[in-house]
């Protein structure tokens, strides 16, 4: 008899991604090197539990070694027994390296934010140091749906409503373009639930999912309900689903943009405000950004009302002054050029 069909699903989705980590390691594996690592980032709950066991099931399949990643925000009482316990479950499973390590989490950017970051920053310092090929995390379907609302709710547009991507570099920026896998995006919360159920494998539920004064957490426990219910079953598949389509526009979207951006510079590389006027506002207004992350606004605290405002200088221009822009950045129309530096 094979495996209960949870168990099956969780599987063969890591399967699918550990081929794909092969085959990106393919042109750059010197004959004789080492088995490559992945690790896999867990906090101890259902999701990332599956993910740990799944892993360690197909990892040795492949010739790959598989370790495993606890982060210790250390934001409630006794946080680093809990993170303590994930290491013993995780080193149960055969997860070699599996290691537990502390964040200081600060406030930029509200508690979620900030204590994303935090993870990020501590996964990627375990990466480097270990060496490792990919990190895999445990984001289901139904993360997937909650991210596309949180992106509709702010209004930040089709990129917003992309969700997750698959693969992703994560914070550390595009030296790292396919470290971070998230196998699960097409496996709902239930599965993961499941799979570790009939697997006896035991589960933490961080008592921060169901805090209200988190926004995921009312979010999770009552909007998406709430629209289940005027809706009926079948909103977070739609919502996936709509978060691979606006993706594939986003990336369309993205590629014209780049193309076009030296198209729209002068000899100086300067950029002509009536060569930006002629472009579509979807290409326009990612040229715009392109050019403000370049001129050093942090990409995470630029929003759609920022570009908006600096748009405003080539479709709305009535002698306004410089725009101000996160990280000390300023725009600012000058002589029938736009001029975005850093004051």
């Amino acid at each position: 008899m094979g495996p209960h069909p949870a168990v099956a699903a969780i599987r063969l989705a890591v399967r699918r991604v550990l081929h794909d980590v092969l085959t990106d390691l393919t042109d750059s594996r010197t004959p004789g090197a080492a088995a490559p690592l992945v690790l896999v980032a867990c906090s101890g709950g259902a999701d990332s539990m599956a993910l740990a066991s799944a892993l360690a099931f197909e990892a040795p399949k492949l010739g790959i070694r598989a370790g495993g990643i606890t982060v210790d925000h250390g934001l409630q009482p006794g946080s680093d027994l809990r993170a303590a316990e994930v290491v013993t479950r995780m080193t149960a499973l055969r997860l070699d390296p599996a290691e537990s390590v502390a964040v200081r989490v600060g406030r930029e950017g509200g508690p979620e934010a900030a204590a994303r970051d935090a993870r990020y920053g501590a996964l990627d310092e375990a990466a480097d140091r270990l060496g490792a090929a990919a990190v895999l995390l445990g984001h289901t379907r139904d993360d997937q749906a909650e991210t596309v609302l949180l992106g509709l709710a702010r209004g930040s547009g089709i990129r917003s409503l992309s969700g997750m991507p698959e693969v992703s570099a994560g914070p550390g920026g595009p030296g790292r373009t396919n470290r971070y896998r998230r196998p699960f995006l097409q496996v709902d919360r239930q599965t993961a639930r499941k799979a570790c159920m009939v697997q006896s494998l035991p589960v933490w539920d961080d008592p921060h999912n169901l805090d209200p004064a988190y926004t995921r957490s009312r979010l999770r426990h009552e909007g998406l309900p709430a629209l289940e219910k005027a809706l009926g079953k079948g909103v977070v598949e739609a919502l996936a689903r709509t978060a691979q389509l606006s993706r594939d526009d986003a990336d369309a979207l993205d590629s014209w943009a780049a193309d076009a951006e030296a198209g729209v510079r002068d000899a100086d590389g300067r950029l002509e405000c009536a060569k930006l006027y002629a472009l579509p506002p979807a290409v326009r207004r990612r040229v715009l950004r392109r050019a403000v992350v370049a001129a050093g606004s942090p990409a995470g605290s630029l929003f759609a009302r920022h570009i908006e405002e600096v748009d405003r200088l080539i479709t709305g221009w009535r002698g306004q002054g410089a725009i101000n822009l996160p990280g000390r950045v300023e725009a600012q129309r000058q002589g029938g050029r736009l001029v975005i530096r850093q004051g």
